[in-house]
């Protein structure tokens, strides 16, 4: 059973390299192309937000590469320094999707409230259920483990794994919503929306891959709690 868990984590380790290979020759690619309305980040974000009556979050610039993220605690929509000052496709499209999440929290969106709402117990949970499942299984192989450890150890973890599957459907709802808005906004061809829609599909399948990773480490832990639970 151990060597399964070593064997999944190491193929969705190399599946999830794969994936962050490929958003990042993507995102260079789609960085090099300009959109037709040559707006940058900020301004696409600023407008976008405007556009949803949403006057209360500010646009900042933050340090690092593919660091864009919405902060619902400081209401900022957060863009990175290639993304802020950018007017490629590539920056329209990450621009566009942080404000999604923005306007989901504006328009009180049901999975974003959820996840919002588990934060404080998936921070908890991510930090202790590793060592946990490791006491369980029999830390640094001493004692042979304990059943009821490790069963606490799984509902720790079915925590962290229940907040990435919460993610899927935030992360595609503010997706979508960046697409249709920089069509009907006119900030981006048809073409060119092909292009942004290209980018952040590689964005989300990282997440995709996250969730499936955890539901497989999930699933062996459960399998082996059944089988010392037998012993």
């Amino acid at each position: 059973m151990t060597m399964g868990i070593i064997f999944i984590s190491v193929v969705f380790m190399l599946i999830g390299m794969a994936v962050q290979s490929r958003l990042k020759h993507k995102f260079a690619e789609y960085g090099k192309m300009s959109t037709t309305s040559n707006l940058s980040g900020q301004e696409i974000a600023m407008k976008m937000l405007k556009e949803n009556g949403i006057y209360d979050v500010a646009v900042t610039s933050v340090e690092g590469s593919l660091t864009d993220h919405y902060n619902p605690l400081t209401k900022t929509v957060n863009l990175s320094a290639e993304v802020f000052q950018g007017r490629s496709i590539a920056a329209a499209a990450v621009a566009a999707h942080e404000c999604g999440h923005a306007v989901q929290h504006a328009t009180a969106y049901s999975m974003l409230m959820l996840r919002s709402k588990i934060v404080p117990a998936v921070q908890v949970s991510s930090t202790l259920s590793q060592w946990v499942i490791m006491a369980g299984l029999g830390f640094m192989g001493f004692g042979g483990g304990n059943p009821t450890i490790l069963l606490i150890g799984i509902v720790l973890f079915a925590v962290t794994t229940l907040f990435s599957l919460i993610t899927l459907p935030v992360e595609f709802d503010a997706s979508a919503r960046a697409l249709t808005w920089l069509s009907t906004a006119n900030i981006t061809t048809p073409s060119e929306k092909e292009k942004a829609q290209d980018a952040l599909k590689w964005a989300a399948l990282t997440y995709v891959v996250a969730a499936l990773a955890s539901i497989a480490m999930l699933v062996q832990y459960i399998l082996i709690y059944q089988s010392r639970s037998r012993d």
